[in-house]
């Protein structure tokens, strides 16, 4: 298996909603938003296994300071393989001399983002008004 990291922006919705639905991410029950969402995103990195998309994440930013990582997920059948690492070190190589960098992560993320270097930001709480039901 090699697995070939991009910043292509050219991804097929139905690849895009195929990746969403194996990991049961509600985002792909508005397809048209999300992939709006992730083509016009700062950043958008994407991971293949020749042509198939088996790894995704983006990046919403000022350009300058402040950078947010909404989404990262790679396919079940993939996880355990680094692709995970392989698609935050590329965001690393633009975003990692930011001032901050933010996400939230819950469940098994919260280990994995540790291991790439994320910390829980002091006494702070993830706050939100989230329209999904996943949670």
């Amino acid at each position: 298996m090699t697995i070939t990291i991009s910043d292509r922006r050219d991804i097929l919705l139905d690849d895009i909603i195929d990746l969403y639905k194996a990991n049961k991410w509600s985002a792909a029950d508005k397809p048209n938003e999300l992939y709006n969402a992730l083509t016009n995103s700062h950043s958008l990195i994407s991971a293949w296994d020749n042509d198939k998309l088996v790894g995704l994440g983006n990046a919403i930013s000022d350009g300058y300071l402040v950078v947010y990582y909404p989404h990262l997920l790679v396919h079940p059948n993939y996880q355990g393989k680094g692709i995970g690492q392989m698609i935050v070190k590329k965001m690393q190589e633009k975003y990692g001399h930011f001032h901050m960098q933010m996400l939230t992560a819950d469940g098994k993320a919260i280990e994995f983002y540790n291991k790439v270097g994320f910390v829980k930001a002091g006494n702070t709480q993830s706050m939100w008004i989230y329209k999904g039901d996943d949670y």
